[in-house]
Parts: structure tokens; sequence; C-alpha cells
């Protein structure tokens, strides 16, 4: 083992390229096997870190994956709601559909953060209902980091709906835990809702107006790395966003809208400040460079979150019941919502509820004097790695019913008859 260790050298920098490049050589084949299998490719890669740290406790190697982690969650989240606005159509027939997921994912996040708090209140030692409920609200969020590429083969309606209810989840969940977080930290004569609205507005006032400025001064600039530039601006207004408590993830949907939308936004005397050209241009370039980024900023988030795994936590009888009721009341939650909103075709959407990116980075979030100490993180792990399951066999019980149809359907023969010319009688 200690041969091992010292042929490993980490703080080498070809390692770390030789490791860097086969995770993602690994990652690719893992969304060609997710496409084949429904398995989600994020699951394969938490396997994945979950077994470098096996090998690397055997060859004696420590590191600490926290702070990597912390800082690719945030770049990753950004890529991911962007991919996922620029994919978005604004049209006046997807309003409702539109209204729908945004009811959906709001309903859901509440119901479900609000029953959560209640399961942890009650079973874990120190918790009072204010923590439980930010302790509930990561558990609770979608990941579109999970969703959005594993829904690949619904039909275009379903897999448009968990494209907006994920995004939306996203959103609203992190507005939610840091307004929690804000009421717990707040002084007594401190009015939260009534900043955390004002922030609200405020969000938004800067996200329209940064996204209309933005889309006119980069459609003139004409150099080869303006895209990058274009992601740092974006990268920079969020980082600022957060050191002010607004909601920077609104910059940037706002702006994947925005630029994927032009038709719905520039309008008018607007319309004419428009290149349409370069602005198509400039779209279809972010969007190439933005999935590219995704792609590669979600690989070595889940790789490192899986050696930051204690799988230990696992055997707990007491992780596995509260994580138990947890899942049991996201399942009947989500069925009532889904039932009344969407009608009686709601498989495989039903269980198509997982937690990943955004639970991991909220519940690392919490501030150390605020952390209870009875809370197991295996709870969290619990809930991702079951979300995610019950969500792979949904989507391959789905392809199979699809397949089944269509042999159904090839099997059934179709009669014809002989067509024959009318034949015109002369009137007598």
């Amino acid at each position: 083992m200690f041969y091992l260790s010292s042929m490993i050298d980490l703080s080498e920098e070809y390692t770390q390229i030789i490791l860097a490049s086969l995770v993602i050589i690994i990652s690719f084949f893992f969304g060609e096997v997710s496409k084949k299998t429904n398995i989600p490719s994020v699951l394969l890669l938490i396997i994945l870190g979950i077994l470098g740290k096996i090998a690397m406790e055997q060859a004696g190697i420590d590191i600490d994956p926290m702070p990597v982690l912390k800082a690719l969650g945030a770049i990753g989240l950004i890529m991911i709601v962007l991919e996922a606005a620029l994919e978005l159509e604004l049209k006046y027939e997807k309003l409702w559909p539109i209204l729908k997921a945004f009811g959906i994912a709001l309903v859901g996040l509440v119901a479900s953060t609000w029953i959560a708090a209640y399961i942890l209140h009650e079973n874990i030692d120190g918790m009072s209902m204010e923590m439980a409920w930010i302790y509930a609200t990561p558990l609770s969020v979608l990941s579109s980091a999970i969703i959005i590429p594993s829904v690949e083969s619904l039909s275009p309606i379903k897999k448009e709906f968990h494209v907006y209810e994920s995004t939306f989840s996203d959103i609203i969940g992190i507005m939610l835990f840091y307004f929690l977080l804000d009421k717990v930290q707040a002084a007594p004569d401190d009015n939260v809702v009534l900043g955390f609205f004002g922030n609200l507005g405020l969000t938004i006032v800067i996200s329209v107006v940064a996204s209309y400025v933005l889309i006119l001064i980069f459609q003139k600039i004409s150099s080869h790395a303006k895209l990058f530039l274009l992601i740092s601006v974006l990268l920079l207004l969020y980082s600022l966003g957060k050191k002010i408590h607004l909601s920077p993830l609104i910059i940037i949907l706002t702006f994947g809208l925005t630029i994927g939308n032009v038709g719905v936004f520039f309008r008018g005397k607007l319309n004419a400040w428009l290149d349409k050209t370069k602005a198509k241009e400039l779209y279809e370039d972010l969007h190439i460079v933005t999935v590219e980024t995704a792609f590669v900023v979600r690989t070595f988030f889940f790789v490192i979150f899986g050696l930051s795994i204690s799988l230990a936590s696992l055997l707990s009888l007491k992780v596995a019941i509260i994580s138990g009721l947890i899942l049991l009341s996201i399942y009947i939650l989500r069925f009532i919502t889904l039932r009344l909103l969407l009608g009686k075709d709601i498989v495989p959407q039903l269980f198509i509820a997982p937690r990943g990116l955004i639970t991991v980075l909220l519940f690392y979030a919490i501030p150390e004097e605020l952390k209870i100490a009875g809370f197991d993180a295996g709870i969290l792990l619990f809930i991702i790695i079951a979300t995610s399951v019950v969500m792979t066999f949904a989507l391959i019980y789905d392809k199979r019913r699809k397949g089944k149809a269509i042999d159904q359907a090839k099997g059934v023969e179709i009669g014809y008859s002989t067509w024959k010319a009318p034949v015109i009688e002369e009137e007598k």
C-alpha cells in the first residue's frame, strides 16, 4: 500500500491531469450508459467517487474535498440553471404549462419542507422547529442537475414540465433557505419579511436591466474570447448578488430566458437596437459552451461529493427510519399535487423527484454555530441515493412501457381496400 501511495502523488501536476482526464472520459461513458439504461449518470459519478475514496483510504491518501466541492457546486449551479433557461421557449401557448410547473414546484417544496421539518423536529434531539425548517429545506429541493440530463427520453411535454419544475424548485428552494436563515440570525427588531421582498424586487430589476445591457454590449464584441468573458461577468454578478444577500439565480435565469427569447423581450423601439443575426450567434455559441461547462463541472462535483461520503452512516437504523419517513412524505405529497394539477397521466413524473446538488450545497451553507449535533449527514446521503434509484426504476419502466406499446402497434395488421375511380353516369 505504501508503494501505491508513493506512486500516486496527488500533489504532482501530471498525476492531477491524468486523474482529471480519466474522470471526464469515464463521465462521458456514464452518459452513454445512462442513455441506454436510464440509470442517472450522476448516480454513477457518486459511486465512482465512493470507490475512489475507498481506494485512497487503502493507499493511505488523505484529502479534504470540501473547499473544492463548495466552489464547484456554486459554478455548477449557475451553469445548470443557465443551461435550462437557454432551452426554455417563452410562447403564449406555453404560459399555462409554465404556471402549472411553477405551482407544482412551489406547493411541493413548501409542503415537503413542512412535513420533513416536523419529522426532524420529532426525531432528532435538540432540533427546534425553526431549525428543523432550515434542515428540511435542502431535503425538499428537486435537483435540476440530475433531472435535466435524465429526462431526454421522455415526450417533449413531459420533458419540458420537468425542466420548468426543477428550475423553479431550485430557485424557490434557495430563496426559502436563505429567508429562513436570515430569520433565525436576524435581530428581534428586524423586519425580515419586508427585507426579503425588498431584495427580491431589487434582484428582479437588476436582472432585467443586466440582461438587456449584456446582450446589447456582447452582440457588438467580435473577439473569439467573448463567451468566457460573458460567463465571467455572470459569475461576477452572481457572486456580488450573494454578497449583498440578493437572489442571484434570478439574474442567471432572466439572462438565459432573455437571450433565448429575444423576439419576446426586444419589441418596439428595442427591436431597432438588436442585431438578430449576432444575437442568434451569441445564443448558439453560449448554449454549446454552457452545456460543455455544465457537463465538466457536474462531473467533478458529484465525484468529489462521493469522496466526501461516509458510508458508515447508512448503516444507522435511526438514519434509515427518519429518511424513510421523509421519502414516504415526498411521494405522497407529490402524488396529491400532480394528480390535482396534471390529471391521471403522472407516470413517470410522480417518481422523478431526485435530490442532489442543491441539497448538498444548502446543507453545507448552514453556519457552524447553527448546526445541530444530533443531525446525521447520512440522512442527506440516504435521501439523495434513494430518490435517484426510484427515478431510475421509473424511467426504465417508462422506457419498457413505450417499447411494449410500439411492439403491439407493429403487430397489428392494417387492412386495406382497393381504390376505384368514381363512375359518372350520363343523364338520360
